[in-house]
Order: structure tokens, then sequence, then C-alpha cells
């Protein structure tokens, strides 16, 4: 999924959200957190169904596990709402506004110059999302169209690869800019993330007109130095959910088998 915008622009707009059990005091834990006895998760906010925000509270796919991992260490969780840009970037990590990363970010060898990543715990597919009564039923079809995607995402980069030469594309911070676009006609098509554009598809208004098998797997991001026992319990509390049921129950929450 979802280079780097100048850090006084990451917005940080922060709601704290509660697990069992944090220490007080400084912190001796020893996985150098911004803030003791709490992980500070920063996000890209709203991307459903992985990260928005429903009755003042910050949830989706990656809020509840994250939010699981933070229980499971000990710890409170804290959320800041930041651009995508300065997150895939380590920007804001390396700044310590936050602990890790959590926003449906794909590991790929670029990012990994930047920023550790844990165990992978999605794999995800890139899409074409259109207007139902669209003509466009492939990629080839776009010549001449306008193409939106989010910039600095790898929906941005399979675009640039592959659509036409002769489309346009349009780049847009973050999915709430992008999906509007779509809707008031301000391109013709986006391509993001299926999980993604699958939630636009609600209502029936549009459409999945292509799906791309682009190999990606979503990983938390970390700090390139510095956060190396922080990443280590992290996945070990990833494998603790999957062997005792809970990243199941998650993926079930926000995932049928034809979002898969």
């Amino acid at each position: 999924m979802r280079a780097a915008l100048p850090l006084a622009l990451v917005a940080v707009a922060s709601l704290g959200l509660t697990a069992c059990g944090s220490s007080e005091g400084g912190d001796d834990s020893g996985m150098n957190l911004a803030s003791a006895g709490t992980l500070t998760v920063c996000s890209d906010v709203p991307y459903p169904p992985f990260e928005f925000e429903k009755g003042g509270e910050y949830t989706g796919f990656d809020m509840d596990l994250m939010r699981e991992i933070a229980k499971g260490m000990d710890l409170k969780m804290s959320v800041k709402d930041v651009g995508f840009d300065g997150l895939q970037s380590g920007a804001a990590l390396n700044a310590g506004t936050c602990d890790i990363g959590a926003s449906a970010m794909t590991i790929t060898k670029e990012r990994a110059k930047n920023l550790s990543f844990s165990d992978p715990y999605y794999d995800s597919l890139q899409s074409l999302l259109v207007p139902k009564d669209s003509d466009i039923k492939d990629i080839k079809d776009l010549s001449g169209k306008t193409v939106g995607v989010q910039q600095g995402t790898t929906g941005e980069k399979y675009a640039k690869d592959h659509i036409p030469d002769d489309a346009e594309m349009k780049s847009y911070p973050s999915d709430a800019e992008l999906f509007p676009a779509l809707q008031s006609g301000g391109v013709d098509v986006v391509l993001q993330d299926l999980p993604v554009n699958l939630g636009h598809t609600e209502g029936g208004k549009f459409t999945i007109a292509q799906e791309y098998d682009t190999s990606e797997q979503y990983g938390f991001a970390v700090k390139k130095s510095g956060s190396e026992k922080l990443l280590k319990s992290v996945n070990k509390e990833l494998k603790k959910l999957r062997k005792d049921g809970t990243y199941d129950k998650l993926y079930d929450k926000y995932f049928s088998e034809n979002k898969k």
C-alpha cells in the first residue's frame, strides 16, 4: 500500500485508547518508548477497514490488532493521526512522534532502508475501482482517462508502471480525498489496495473492474535503530494472537472470504 512531507506538516491529532495493566513513571522497559507505559501508534486515518474513527474511537483491523498487542505487552495505547508520507518515509518515527506505525503499510525494500518491519500480518492486492456504469474493464482501457491514486503508496507506483502513456495520473494525500474525487468525476478510476476499494463498492454505485496480484504484505513499522526490543515484543504478541485465535476473530470481523 499505501516520498516525505515536512515533519511540520504531519498532523498529530491524537486519541488515547486504553489497554489493561499500564505502568507509571520512567520508561524502564528498554523499548525506548515515546511515553512511559504507553505504546504510541502513528496511523494515517481514515483508511477503512484498517483504520478509521467510530464513536470517538480509532478502530479497524490495524487498530484492533495494535490494541491487542499493547495489552499483551502490558501497555496503554495512544494513537496519533499522521500523514502517510511522513510515516512511510520514517520521518514521524525518527522524530519520536510515535513508537510504531500501523497504517496498512506494504513491506518494500525501499521502505526497509529507513524502517524496520514486523512479521507480515496481511496479504493484499491492488485493484481498479470504477463507477458501476463505466465501460472500463481493464487497465488497457485507461487510455485517455484520469487515474486517481494515493501519493507515496504502492498503488501509485503500480499505476506509474502499468497505465497507458496517455493516461493522466492524479495523486491525493489520502483516501479521504481520493474517493470523493471519483464520486465527483474528478478522476475516472481509483487504483489502490483491494480491501479499501471493496469498501467503496457498498451501495452498488461502484465496482471492482480488475484485481492485480502484486504479492504485497503489510507490516507494522518501527524506526531502523533503537527499536529492536520493541519489534521483538510486537512479533511475539503477533504470534500469540495467531495461535490463540484472536487474529482470526479480528480478520473475520473486517474481511469476508471474497475480500481476503
